[in-house]
């Protein structure tokens, strides 16, 4: 599949809603989590709009909610729109609090769509794959990083492999989820 200019559109628009951000605790510019959730969709079969979806899954939690999200919509349609927000744990300003927003995403997972599901999967994939790196270089201060505890962050990403595994998603990208997430568990055991 060739892209079109939309997707070079969304390529800029997520870089510069982006710009001056970086990874949580590191100087990691953000734009390349947006690229490596876009190439894991990619991969796994994504149709453009999946794809330029990807670049912008966190703009509407993170950029500015449901303004953004019009953006969004006026930019690249409906259907893009649909996916970011089903991607996003919150619009909401502040956010309502962690565990609440964590535990809504997975029963939400229950009913979205597979454009959804594809997108979200490859976020959490790409999440879990820093988080994995990171605390193999840095151990137990990673979680200093969170608002949820270590044990609460190990709990929500086993049960999106859970959730994403019961919905059928790509098996590709939730075994390799599910290999992710069993690495930390191990890990953590370890360093116990």
């Amino acid at each position: 599949m060739k892209y079109t200019r939309r997707f070079e559109a969304a390529l800029v628009f997520a870089s510069q809603l982006h710009n001056d951000h970086f990874r949580k605790a590191t100087e990691v510019p953000y734009v390349t989590h947006l690229l490596g959730v876009a190439s894991l969709v990619g991969e796994a079969g994504g149709n453009e709009d999946e794809v330029i979806a990807a670049l912008l899954h966190d703009a509407v939690e993170d950029q500015g909610g449901q303004p953004t999200l019009e953006r969004i919509r006026n930019l690249f349609g409906d259907e893009v729109a649909a996916i970011v927000l089903g991607c996003s744990d919150t619009d909401e300003i502040p956010k309502p609090p962690w565990q609440q927003r964590k535990q809504e995403y997975i029963k939400h997972l229950d009913d979205a769509s597979a454009s959804i599901l594809l997108v979200s999967c490859a976020d959490k994939l790409h999440n879990a794959r820093s988080i994995l790196a990171d605390y193999r270089q840095i151990g137990d201060e990673l979680w200093k990083r969170f608002t949820g505890t270590k044990e609460q962050t190990l709990w929500y990403y086993r049960s999106l492999v859970e959730a994403f595994r019961r919905r059928g998603v790509s098996a590709r990208l939730v075994d390799e989820l599910d290999r992710t997430v069993q690495a930390m568990e191990d890990l953590v055991r370890q360093s116990a």
